[in-house]
């Protein structure tokens, strides 16, 4: 978990990682996204390969980046602790139990609806 938020720290990086979200892509043409030299890029490139965020494949001449997604589960495991429980899912899970509630008192033939006065 360390290597990889060590790896996101810096925005040349984060940005790599962004153009890799859909595709794989050669060393040279994530480059031409930069206005740094393509040997600083290669050192970002072998920072993100040695935190596992991305893998590389050799294909002729060409060195393919693509990323590798797995390795966000330990930094975003650790992360959601910061977070207050979802929302959406408190929602849900009261939505839940006013159906069961809903479906216990229409089996015992009253209407969970029915106000104090009319009953």
């Amino acid at each position: 978990m360390d290597e990889v938020a060590a790896a996101i720290t810096d925005p040349v990086r984060r940005r790599i990682l962004e153009l890799l979200r859909d595709r794989r892509l050669p060393a040279g043409q994530i480059a031409d996204q930069f206005e740094i030299s393509r040997p600083a890029i290669s050192r970002h490139l072998r920072v993100l390969r040695a935190s596992g965020l991305v893998r590389d494949t050799v294909v002729g001449r060409q060195r393919l980046y693509e990323l590798d997604p797995t390795r966000f589960a330990g930094l975003l495991g650790w992360l959601a602790q910061f977070t207050p429980t979802d929302l959406w899912e408190r929602r849900f899970d009261a939505l839940e139990t006013e159906v069961y509630r809903a479906r216990r008192d229409r089996r015992a033939g009253g209407s969970p609806y029915a106000s104090k006065e009319s009953a």
